[in-house]
C-alpha cells in the first residue's frame, strides 16, 4: 500500500468521524441551526427551484442545442472585440435580472460553448447584480445615492472583473484563442428572428414568473406584479405556438401537453405554481416522445437535464450549509446576528471587508437584500459596509461558489470571488467616506 496516496482519504475519514463523534446535537443553538437549514432548503425548493432554476436549465439547454458554437465564439469568444464581448455579456445579464443561483446554468452553458473567460465572468456577475427592479427598490428604500452607487458599481464591476479574469488567466485564454478559428459555423436551421423570439419567450417566462412585489401598492412595478402570471401565460402560449409550428410538433401534441396546466390554472388560480409545474412536466414529456427523442427536441431536454443533475445537487448542499451557518433572513443560524451587526458599524476597512465576505457567503433571493439591509442599517450598520454587501451579496453565495468551482475550477473561482470581495470592500470604503 502506498501511504502517500492514502493519507488524504484517511485524514478526511478521521475529520468526518471526529465531527460526528463530537457533534454537539444537545445544544439548543445547534438544533435551531439545523432546523433553520431545513427551513431554508424548503423555502429554496418552493420559491427558486421550480420558478427560477427549471426555466434556467431549459434556457441553458436551448443555448447548447440551438445556438451555434461559432456564434458564441464570434460575440463572446476570446477573439471577439472586447467592446462587443463585454457589452453583450453585461446587457444579457441586465435583461435576465436573476439571482446568483439562477444565472449558473446560463453561465455554464456559454462557457462550455467556448465563451472567453472574461466575458463569461462579466455575464456571471451582471445577471444577479444589475437588476433594474432591485436598483430602483434600493433607491426608494435606502436613498437615491445608495441606488445610484449600486447601479454604477455593478456595471463597473461586471466589466472590470471580466477584464481582470482575462488578464490573470491570459495564457490559458491565448491557448483557447489559438483554437478558436478552427471552429466552423454550423448550418442554420431557422432564421435568426425565429431563434430570437424563441429565446425571448423563455426569458419572459423566467423573468415574469419571478417578478417580485414592489414596495408600494401602486405604480408600474406593482401593476406588472399584479399581472405577472397573465404575462407569464402569454409568453407560455407564444412558446407553445413556436413548438407546434417551427419545431413541427403539431398543435395536437402541444395542446394535449398543455391542457393539464390550463385546467389547473382555471381550477386553482390562487396557486399558479401548480399550473407552472404541470406545464414543465408537459414540456418534458413532449420533448421525450418516441418521435422526438432523436431530434432537436430530444437534444434540448437531454442538455437541460445534464445541467440540472450537475448543478442542482451542489446548490442544495450549499443552501443547507449556508442555512446552518447563517440561517434564513430574519432567523439566526450558528452565527448570532448580533455579531454581524457589531462588526459592520462605521466605515473601517474591517467593517467593509466583513460586509463583503458575509454578503458573498449568505444567500440572498432577488430583492430580499434591500429589506435585510434596511434592518441592519437601522441596527447600526454603516453605509459603506451596506454598499459593500449590496455589491457582493446578490452576485455571490456559498451555493453559487460550489457550482462555479465545478464549472471553471478552484483557482479561477477563488480569483473571481476574491475580485468581487475586494472591489466591494474598496467601493464601500470610498462611498462611506463621502456619505
Amino acid at each position: 500500500m502506498e501511504w502517500n496516496k492514502e493519507w488524504k482519504p484517511l485524514l478526511w475519514i478521521v475529520a468526518v468521524f471526529s465531527g460526528c463523534f463530537f457533534l454537539p446535537v444537545e445544544s439548543a443553538r445547534v438544533q435551531h441551526a439545523l432546523l433553520e437549514s431545513l427551513y431554508l432548503v424548503k423555502w429554496y425548493a418552493r420559491e427558486h427551484v421550480l420558478l427560477c432554476l427549471v426555466p434556467a436549465f431549459f434556457i441553458a439547454g436551448a443555448v447548447a442545442v440551438f445556438v451555434s458554437q461559432a456564434a458564441v465564439m464570434k460575440y463572446l469568444g476570446p477573439n471577439a472585440k472586447k467592446v462587443i464581448a463585454y457589452g453583450v455579456a453585461s446587457v444579457s445579464g441586465t435583461i435576465l435580472a436573476v439571482c446568483s443561483c439562477t444565472i449558473l446554468p446560463l453561465f455554464a452553458g456559454i462557457y462550455r460553448m467556448g465563451a472567453g473567460l472574461g466575458p463569461a465572468c462579466a455575464f456571471l456577475y451582471s445577471g444577479p447584480a444589475i437588476n433594474i427592479l432591485a436598483i430602483v427598490l434600493t433607491a426608494r428604500i435606502l436613498g437615491p445615492e445608495m441606488g445610484i452607487a449600486r447601479a454604477v458599481g455593478a456595471v463597473v464591476f461586471a466589466v472590470v472583473i471580466g477584464l481582470a479574469m482575462h488578464f490573470f488567466f491570459r495564457h490559458e485564454e491565448a491557448e483557447k484563442a489559438a483554437t478558436a478559428p478552427l471552429v466552423a459555423d454550423t448550418e442554420v436551421t431557422r432564421p435568426l428572428w425565429q431563434s430570437a423570439l424563441y429565446f425571448s419567450s423563455m426569458i419572459g417566462i423566467l423573468v415574469f414568473a419571478n417578478w417580485g412585489k414592489a414596495a408600494d401598492n401602486s405604480g408600474i412595478w406593482h401593476d406588472i406584479y399584479a399581472a405577472k402570471w397573465i404575462i407569464t401565460s402569454g409568453f407560455s402560449v407564444a412558446l407553445a405556438i413556436m413548438l407546434a409550428t417551427w419545431f413541427k410538433l403539431g398543435f395536437g401534441r402541444v395542446i394535449i401537453a398543455a391542457l393539464p396546466a390550463a385546467i389547473m390554472a382555471l381550477i386553482l388560480p390562487e396557486h399558479p405554481e401548480l399550473a407552472f409545474t404541470l406545464g414543465v412536466i408537459g414540456l418534458s414529456l413532449l420533448s421525450n416522445l418516441k418521435s422526438t427523442r432523436d431530434g432537436e427536441m430530444g437534444e434540448w431536454f437531454a442538455e437541460s437535464w445534464d445541467f440540472a443533475k450537475k448543478i442542482l445537487p451542489l446548490l442544495l448542499i450549499g443552501v443547507l450549509i449556508a442555512g446552518v451557518l447563517l440561517g434564513r433572513p430574519g432567523h439566526e443560524g450558528l452565527i448570532p446576528s448580533q455579531w454581524v451587526v457589531s462588526l459592520v458599524g462605521g466605515n473601517s476597512l474591517f467593517a467593509n471587508l466583513f460586509a463583503s465576505v458575509f454578503g458573498a457567503f449568505m444567500y440572498f433571493a432577488t430583492l430580499t437584500e434591500v429589506p435585510i439591509l434596511q434592518g441592519l442599517i437601522g441596527a447600526g450598520m454603516g453605509k459603506g459596509p451596506a454598499l459593500a454587501l449590496l455589491l457582493a451579496g446578490p452576485a455571490l453565495s456559498l451555493p453559487n461558489m460550489l457550482v462555479i468551482r465545478s464549472v471553471m475550477g478552484t483557482k479561477k473561482t477563488m480569483v473571481f470571488v476574491s475580485l468581487v470581495m475586494s472591489m466591494a470592500t474598496v467601493s464601500g470604503l470610498i462611498y462611506g467616506a463621502f456619505f
